[in-house]
């Protein structure tokens, strides 16, 4: 076992996961091959699960490939899109959405009007938003997550691109970075063919854009590189912070938040249901990324995991690429 494998292993141990939980924790460096740990009963790197909000940056991505084509204005309102919504789409831009500045109401508000998971599509998110006559806050004056508006913003790449945002994203960014194993996956079933089980009473949500992606942790460190590398042509827009509507900087990009360790910018977002925690997180500068993928875990220990990680990684105890490679 080398060096950096054993030093994997022992910081996954002291995030508490015991040896017979599934996880999959993924690191790549540069051009070095990527280092991988998978414990736990039949999990590997090409286990297919659900990525739960990591979706959220691969909806930005389509976002913004459309607004660089011109084919998005994200100065436009939410109702030049949608327009059955309620009137207060109308003072709603897309930077809102993907920013989460949009004022929408909360998750548990949206929940309490979805009579169950059949209902947690897009349709039923949509249909949900309707019932609200008014917003609380006005929209950019306040960073506030939403899932609902990651939804809508799918549904507007949708329009923007005319065909399914599967499809969009099939063709302009899993087909392109060669991740064979991602799709974004709209139902009917619960899981998309050979994917691992979420709790059996908690299927995963069929909504897309807030989540609905089902990946690899080998496809999400594939995806992680290609950001670093600008693969796309859009690294520099997914990467820019947003602000509200004064001014004032927030710490959320495209889909991702904004974070520094030890001097580096890190992007990183996490995802998590009933069953499952996510996390992926990228350090340009260091042409690094990471991901995890834990099936059956209610817990929160992935990000002291990536902190013990990043400092392993900053730190002269960590071999350097060259001497991975």
């Amino acid at each position: 076992m080398s060096q950096i494998h054993q030093r994997l292993t022992t910081l996954v141990s002291e995030a508490g996961y015991r040896s017979d939980e599934p996880i999959v924790v993924g690191m790549r460096q540069g051009g070095a091959p990527p280092v991988l740990l998978a414990q736990g009963l039949s999990v590997t790197a090409a286990t297919l699960a659900y990525a739960a909000s990591l979706s959220k940056q691969m909806t930005a991505a389509c976002a913004a490939l459309l607004a660089q084509d011109g084919a998005l204005d994200m100065e436009s309102t939410l109702s030049r899109w949608l327009p059955h919504l309620p009137a207060w789409a109308g003072t709603i831009r897309l930077r809102h959405l993907v920013h989460h500045t949009a004022a929408l109401p909360i998750d548990a508000e949206i929940d309490a009007l979805i009579t169950g998971d059949a209902d947690r599509t897009t349709p039923g998110i949509i249909r949900a938003l309707g019932q609200f006559p008014d917003l609380d806050r006005r929209p950019g004056t306040e960073h506030v997550y939403s899932n609902a508006g990651y939804v809508c913003l799918a549904a507007v790449v949708e329009r923007a691109a005319d065909m399914p945002l599967p499809d969009f994203a099939q063709h302009n960014l899993f087909v392109p970075l060669a991740m064979a194993d991602t799709r974004y996956w709209p139902g009917p079933d619960p899981t998309p063919p050979g994917a691992a089980p979420l709790a059996r009473l908690h299927p995963a949500p069929l909504s897309l854009g807030d989540g609905g992606v089902w990946t690899t942790v080998s496809d999400l460190l594939r995806w992680g590189q290609a950001l670093n590398a600008d693969e796309l042509g859009i690294s520099g827009l997914l990467q820019t912070p947003g602000r509200l509507d004064d001014g004032r900087p927030i710490d959320y990009a495209w889909g991702v938040g904004v974070r520094s360790h030890a001097g580096h910018r890190v992007y990183r977002h996490g995802g998590g249901w009933t069953g499952l925690r996510a996390l992926h997180a990228r350090v340009p500068d260091l042409d690094l990324s990471v991901a995890l993928l834990a099936i059956n875990d209610h817990t929160e220990r992935r990000v002291p995991l990536l902190d013990a990680l990043l400092d392993e990684v900053t730190s002269s105890s960590f071999p350097s690429k060259d001497e991975r490679a």
